[in-house]
């Protein structure tokens, strides 16, 4: 484990940069059935980013991949919608989720203080769990300090994994950046707090309380909430790499094995981009939680250029509206799912998440341009531009 610290990219904790990027400046050329807009914007996102990229994207009446780069080193071999890979921090909306459930079912609630269920777990270094509520936990608004996990691999168990009382006590040792409710700043070590909440108040470790609940009722074949100890991405997958890119020259090499407790509820997931597209438009359109408690997820904190809601976060698009969804970097991946209410969708990836992150504001662009493109490709095969 020594050996992969000094490898492994400060990932999971450099999503909250991406996130504050969400702006959208994308022009649009004239769409085509082809979507030549989108894959132009594909190809200038994998140009800055992994070895492979693609985007998954459509609206109600159907959907469409494009794949850029390759998904494989040293071949020639194109990402499919339905491969597996590392999902990162999109993991906080299947954990939001779950506990919003709970909200709904009345054994968990959004402003009393972590302190009613977590007895004595933050605390000392400043930190008082009577004064930071669960909603400030799901909005990042507690004032807990930025923490990567990976920072810690020196605490994992002797069989490699990590214990998420372990990590929420070392993320507890930096000190608060402000008081509870005075201003946002994203931190896993809030989602490694709600992953124990979740299962002091089911009961079930955390990894099996989501699969019931959200995974196993949606249907998500190809969605995973592994078990700590379980390294394997499963087949099909997309392998993930590090490396760098200087110009027109770059060097890519597999990501050491990891175990994925080590981000348990703030970024263990794996998925497909069928499957996570599925599962924001089943959030979004009150299939996974109330609709009243649906309505506290989208009560967003203004984070500079877009909102962060309860584990969810709210873009405008260059082409008017808004889409929700949220974005995640781990070793080996960066991506990110959006869906409209009006039925679009979109979910891209690459297979490598480079340190300095320059492919975000390209992500970003990608998204923007297959959402407005399919909108307006969408209105013109209906011959009814006034309803796009």
């Amino acid at each position: 484990m020594k050996r992969s610290r000094k490898r492994f990219p400060a990932a999971i904790g450099a999503v909250a940069a991406a996130i504050v990027m969400l702006t959208t400046t994308a022009a649009h050329a004239a769409p085509t059935d082809d979507h030549l807009a989108t894959r132009a914007a594909l190809e200038t996102f994998q140009s800055a980013a992994g070895p492979g990229a693609a985007v998954y994207a459509g609206d109600s009446t159907g959907s469409w991949t494009l794949s850029a780069g390759t998904g494989t080193i040293n071949t020639t071999r194109p990402v499919h919608a339905d491969e597996h890979y590392r999902i990162g921090s999109q993991t906080k909306t299947f954990t939001a989720a779950t506990v919003l459930q709970l909200v709904d079912e009345g054994k968990v609630a959004l402003d009393r203080d972590v302190d009613t269920y977590l007895p004595g777990t933050v605390s000392g270094n400043g930190y008082d769990g009577t004064r930071i509520t669960v909603r400030h936990l799901l909005q990042h608004t507690g004032g807990i300090a930025a923490y990567d996990p990976l920072a810690s691999v020196a605490l994992a168990e002797p069989d490699g994994t990590y214990k998420t009382a372990t990590l929420v006590r070392e993320g507890l040792k930096r000190a608060p950046v402000s008081a509870p409710g005075a201003g946002f700043t994203y931190s896993n070590t809030n989602y490694l707090i709600l992953g124990m909440l979740i299962e002091k108040v089911t009961g079930l470790p955390v990894h099996e309380a989501v699969t019931r609940r959200i995974i196993e009722p949606l249907g998500l074949t190809r969605t995973v909430f592994p078990v700590p100890g379980d390294r394997a991405l499963p087949a099909p997958a997309v392998p993930g790499y590090h490396g760098a890119r200087i110009g027109p020259f770059y060097f890519w090499s597999a990501v050491l094995s990891y175990d994925p407790s080590v981000f348990s509820a703030a970024g263990a997931m794996i998925s497909t981009m069928r499957d996570l597209s599925a599962f924001y438009e089943a959030l979004m359109s009150g299939k996974v939680v109330s609709p009243a408690a649906l309505e506290e997820m989208e009560e967003v904190r203004d984070i500079g250029g877009g909102g962060y809601g309860l584990g969810i976060v709210k873009v405008g698009l260059s082409c008017g509206g808004e889409a929700w969804g949220h974005n995640g970097g781990v070793p080996g991946y960066f991506t990110h799912t959006l869906v409209t209410k009006d039925g679009r969708h979109v979910a891209a990836m690459t297979n490598a998440y480079l340190a300095t992150n320059p492919a975000a504001q390209k992500l970003t662009t990608l998204l923007d341009t297959a959402l407005c493109e399919n909108r307006a490709w969408t209105a013109d095969s209906r011959g009814s531009a006034a309803q796009a």
